[in-house]
């Protein structure tokens, strides 16, 4: 049964992302009607996600380019997350709530977007109605696992969000970001722990700010 619900984890994301059964892809961006069972899964995702307060555990990150890094992350409620990769990835991801940083360690340079325009407010934000606040593009349900991938009414740099939900556990599995570019990152969590206490500084992050040139 396990083998069973990850390969549809795996199988789920993976078409909703392509539009292999007739799903929309990236580029068609258009709301779909809901069945009452449907909406009900879409307002039980919805209510885990505004009742985490604080996560820790594992990740496992597939790049677009299909280069895999893995790690440890935290999330603290409202806006806050923590990516931390394991070597040799030097990259660290923050969020203090207003600014996402990504920073590249071995060479103290980063860049910063406002948490505000990226999908991932969806993730961190203190209270999400997704069926106000995005248009839902598709979504999968079997073995106990609901696929939805949607899109933000609010986002301003466009992209669409694919979250993957296990309503057994009542636990949020894997995330897809698809950028305005149609470039997808997965991002599979493990070990979560739940209710920790976070230290606030591991929220903080210093760097070098990348300097860009007049065309950028």
């Amino acid at each position: 049964m396990r083998i069973a619900r990850r390969t549809f984890l795996t199988l789920a994301a993976a078409t909703l992302i392509t539009g292999v059964f007739g799903f929309p892809n990236a580029d068609a961006a258009k709301s779909i009607q809901l069945s009452g069972e449907q909406a009900q899964s879409v307002k039980k995702l919805a209510a885990y996600i505004n009742g985490i307060t604080s996560l820790r555990g594992d990740f496992t990150q597939i790049s677009p380019k299909g280069n895999v890094s893995k790690g440890v992350f935290l999330i603290s409620k409202p806006g806050k997350m923590r990516f931390d990769y394991a070597p040799p990835n030097p990259f660290l991801i923050v969020s203090d709530g207003k600014w996402v940083t990504i920073k590249n360690r071995a060479k103290e340079k980063g860049d910063q977007f406002p948490l505000s325009q990226t999908p991932l407010r969806l993730v961190l934000g203190k209270n999400i109605d997704l069926l106000k606040e995005t248009n839902i593009l598709a979504i999968e349900q079997a073995e106990g696992l609901t696929s939805v991938m949607l899109e933000d009414r609010k986002g301003k740099m466009g992209g669409q969000l694919v979250l993957v939900f296990d309503e057994t556990r009542n636990e949020l599995q894997q995330w897809v970001v698809i950028d305005g570019k149609g470039r997808r990152t997965t991002v599979s969590l493990a070990n979560i722990e739940t209710g920790v206490k976070i230290d606030p500084k591991q929220f903080v992050v210093k760097f070098n700010r990348v300097q860009r040139g007049k065309d950028n």
